[in-house]
Order: C-alpha cells, then structure tokens, then sequence
C-alpha cells in the first residue's frame, strides 16, 4: 500500500465515532496520488486538503496558538491534520503540535503524516517499528490518542522534456 495507519490510544475509536474514517482514508489515498514523485510537496498537500475540505478556516480552527501564524494542515470536525514529508524526524514536532490543540481543547485527536524513507544506515529497524517505539517512549509527554500514516512517496520525478528542442 502506498501509505499505512498506525493508530495510538484509542484514536482509530475517536475517528470511528466522528465517521470520518472513509473521509480520512480517502483523503490520505489523495494526498498520495498528489504528491507521488512530486518536488513541491507542500503547495500540493494544502490544495489537496482543502479539496477534502479540511482546510476550513472561516471559524480560525486551524491556528494552533493564538496570536500566531502556527496552523495545522488541516481540521475537520475536532480532527486535525499535521505533517512533513521532507524527514521522518519530524515526528517530534509534529506530535508536540498536536498535544498542544489537544491539551487546549481545540482538537480530540491527530493524524501525523509523515514520510517513511529513512536513512538506509539506520539501525532502528523498519519506521513503523520506530513510530511505535517512539510514540511509546514520548508518554506521558505526548499523551494524546494519535494517529500516524507513513507514506512512501518515492524520489522527486524530474522530467527531462527534450520534446522543445532541448539536449
């Protein structure tokens, strides 16, 4: 598959009751299809979910921090998106964004969307090992239910158009 969910203190229950799990499954599977090969990842993951309508902001729902220009990638309904696909290591930031809305009482759950390319060197084992492990040794700092989808995006795909006359 070209993305896989891991679910952490009961966030899959979370979904469930709101019924946005075809939602976030859908828009996941878009958010794929988008970025797949692409360069400019992040131009393409905020139309993407504004096409999936979480990206909503007449109410403000996506500020994290009053007075601040920190915003999720998208909210729906007490859900909130976050996310980079530039390096795994954004797990830490990412899920520090999140805890933040959820210990305001601004979202219920999270879903964290990061890459799962890593360093081939790695001796951590596979990334949803590592997500796992890591979610696990975050608490009780990182106490909220979560979810992550690890994507596998591949290399930026450069064209080499030689169709105008180049070499």
């Amino acid at each position: 598959m070209s993305f896989e969910i891991l679910h952490f203190r009961g966030s899959d229950k979370i979904i469930k009751e709101k019924n946005l799990e075809r939602d976030i499954n859908a828009t996941l599977a878009y958010v794929y299809d988008a970025l797949y090969g692409s360069i400019y990842r992040g131009e393409l993951l905020r139309q993407a979910l504004d096409e999936m309508d979480w990206r909503e902001n007449g109410n403000g729902e996506l500020k994290i921090l009053d007075g601040r220009r920190y915003m999720y990638k998208g909210v729906k309904r007490g859900v909130a998106i976050e996310g980079n696909f530039s390096a795994y290591e954004y797990i830490l930031e990412g899920l520090f964004r999140l805890q933040v809305g959820f210990d305001k009482g601004q979202i219920e759950t999270g879903i964290l969307m990061l890459t799962s390319m890593r360093s081939e060197k790695s001796s951590y084992g596979s990334s949803r090992d590592l997500a796992e492990a890591e979610v696990e040794m975050l608490y009780p700092t990182i106490s909220m239910p979560v979810s992550i989808a690890l994507f596998d995006l591949g290399p930026p795909i450069i064209s080499n158009d030689t169709e105008d006359g180049g070499d």
